[in-house]
């Protein structure tokens, strides 16, 4: 099989090289990363199998607009965008399987990507379009663990788990801005607690501007659970909370 990876940023730059150590006959395309079987146009991908568009989301339309005239209607394609609604409003002459990777970092560029960062993860598949083992295979020997679903509940899950601590990471810190002697002071709580505040602006912007109505839903919900703990038996909410999120980080 010949895999594709056009994008070589921290997704695509990780994908690439944990498919290289896997053997695979792996090209990728980039248009300002240089190396071994590294182009910088798209039509190399022609001859691919599978191919992965790792781009930023407000690219991501256009690169796979540029592939309908490039590649068969037998190669499988899919994107890694955090958002898979508005991938998913056209259907494609090849066969595209939208996905997202749940893993990353605060770091960006292909200098930071690393074979192993899909270790663990869970990898979002919503086959609007039709499936493809092939994906999932991959998926699977990348070490992360594919999870089905459709893109309206992947963006509404997302906007709770990933872009809405984002925005709060982000609100904190500004908050924080404002007392010197907090920031003085401040150590691994308010690091850890701020870690998203760093996260790639063009990806922060895309992921604020394109699912601002599903943030605004997950940022509601936050401020009646706050209420909740503020006025319920805190120490037993407490304690059902460290259970609950003791089992989902150690399985």
């Amino acid at each position: 099989m010949k895999i594709g990876v056009a994008g070589l940023g921290l997704i695509g730059g990780s994908i690439f090289k944990d498919l290289k150590a896997l053997g695979y006959d792996v090209i990728g395309v980039s248009k300002s990363q240089k190396g071994e079987n590294i182009y910088d146009n798209y039509e190399v991908l022609k001859t691919c199998n599978l191919v992965f568009v790792c781009s930023a989301m407000n690219k991501t339309l256009e690169i796979l607009d540029k592939l309908e005239d490039i590649l068969s209607p037998d190669t499988v394609v899919t994107d890694v965008c955090s958002l898979k609604e508005f991938v998913c409003r056209k259907s494609r002459p090849y066969k595209f399987v939208p996905s997202h990777p749940m893993a990353g970092t605060e770091h960006k560029g292909f200098e930071n990507s690393f074979e192993g960062l899909f270790k663990g993860a869970k990898w979002v598949i919503t086959p609007c379009f039709g499936e493809s083992k092939e994906l999932v295979e991959i998926i699977k020997q990348l070490g992360a663990t594919p999870v089905i679903t459709t893109p309206e509940k992947h963006d509404e899950a997302a906007a709770m788990i990933s872009h809405m601590p984002m925005v709060i990471a982000q609100a904190l810190f500004l908050a924080a801005s404002e007392n010197p002697l907090a920031l003085e002071i401040a150590s691994s709580g308010f690091r850890d607690m701020t870690r998203l505040a760093m996260s790639n602006e063009e990806m922060a912007c895309d992921m604020v501007k394109m699912n601002s109505t599903n943030i605004e839903h997950s940022i509601l919900k936050l401020y009646k659970a706050v209420g909740e703990l503020t006025g319920g038996n805190y120490p037993a909410i407490i304690h059902d909370i460290k259970s609950k999120r003791s089992k989902m980080f150690t399985k």
